[in-house]
């Protein structure tokens, strides 16, 4: 009698146990085969992998939809399969048929909550790794930057100045294309200073591993300009076509020297409206390196020898360094003197920029 009784209750147990491991189980099920999108610095997607396209990881985010970054950027932890039921061990002897625990439903949510949920996923966005993989998958095959600048001093005069920049290239085998945009305000005592719009583009074609043709346009809108004392906005057209070699073309260092033919065209807006042109000579070299700690230092230069004036130049340099796979900070230094079509106004800039990669 003792030891049936005691199967009896070996039996129960044993069932009691096996219930609540499969409920646990079960409850973890969907969380267990979601895959998790890891980029470098550290943040993490949920959701599940579709394909790889060629270096591309397409990714469906559960929040974010699908998703495409670079396979190099991050990796894939892969969800765990289903796991499969377990079958009920047999009981020592016939136990009685005992009622299963059951499981209260869940109530449903208020609209108070969901309302939190729906805050809480709006500030997501402004998760820089969100940003740019919703970027990436905007663009495409383009990479890119978006950095903004501002200054804010109060000493004998009250200074601010701002600026906004965005970048995108793409290359190909023998072709790079670039298209950059830049906004430069600035005032002092509350007196407009600066106020520039610029918009330039670069097509390059690799004839071979040495030879390479460019051609680079160049759009600049000043709505601050003054010239002896008297407002003298304008709008200035820059066209350079030309050629070169590469002296140096490694991974990780590029030096490239040409000549180019530029031609100005220039819309002044006051104190008289006029159109004026002039096509010049010129000759440029560019750098590019990759430094150690993921640092970069680009820098360009162009002299333009002209006969009946000062020789115009101008030099741009920037050390850009990567804190993370979406954030970098870049150091950039721009200088102009003398520059060709006669009005143009000459500066020297010194900027911090942060910027969102992708």
């Amino acid at each position: 009698m003792f030891l049936r009784r005691s199967g009896s209750w070996r039996g129960w147990a044993v069932s009691v146990v096996l219930s609540v491991v499969a409920g646990l189980r079960a409850a973890g099920a969907d969380a267990a085969a979601r895959d998790i999108l890891v980029y470098k610095d550290g943040d993490r997607i949920h959701g599940r992998v579709l394909r790889r396209e060629g270096d591309v990881l397409v990714f469906q985010a559960d929040r974010f939809g699908e998703v495409r970054v670079k396979a190099a950027d991050a990796v894939v932890i892969k969800g765990e399969p289903p796991p499969v039921p377990a079958r009920p061990a047999p009981t020592l002897a016939a136990a009685p048929a005992s009622p299963r625990p059951v499981t209260p439903k869940p109530e449903p949510k208020s609209a108070e909550t969901h309302a939190e949920e729906e805050k809480l996923f709006g500030w997501e966005w402004f998760s820089p790794s969100v940003l740019t993989a919703r970027l990436r998958e905007f663009f495409g095959p383009w990479h890119g930057r978006l950095a903004l600048s501002s200054d804010v001093v109060a000493d004998t005069a009250e200074r601010n100045s701002y600026a906004v920049d965005a970048t995108m290239r793409r290359k190909w085998e023998r072709d790079e294309v670039q298209i950059n945009g830049r906004l430069d305000y600035a005032q002092t005592n509350d007196v407009t200073t600066t106020d520039t719009i610029k918009g330039t583009a670069l097509w390059r074609h690799d004839f071979n591993k040495r030879q390479f043709a460019q051609y680079r346009p160049t759009l600049e809108f000043n709505r601050a300009n003054r010239r002896a004392g008297v407002p003298n906005d304008y709008v200035l057209l820059q066209q350079e076509i030309g050629s070169g070699i590469s002296l140096v073309s490694t991974p990780t260092r590029k030096v490239r020297a040409g000549v180019s033919q530029n031609l100005f065209d220039l819309w002044n807006s006051a104190p008289v409206a006029d159109h004026t042109s002039r096509g010049v000579q010129s000759t440029f070299e560019e750098l590019e390196l990759t430094l150690p700690w993921r640092m970069g230092l680009t820098q360009r230069g162009v002299w333009y020898p002209v006969r009946d004036r000062d020789d115009g130049w101008e030099n741009r340099l920037e050390l850009n360094k990567k804190l993370t796979e979406t954030l970098s900070a870049s150091l950039r230094h721009e200088i102009r003197r003398n520059n060709p079509d006669g009005t143009a106004q000459d500066y020297t800039r010194l900027k911090l920029l942060v910027g969102l990669d992708f």
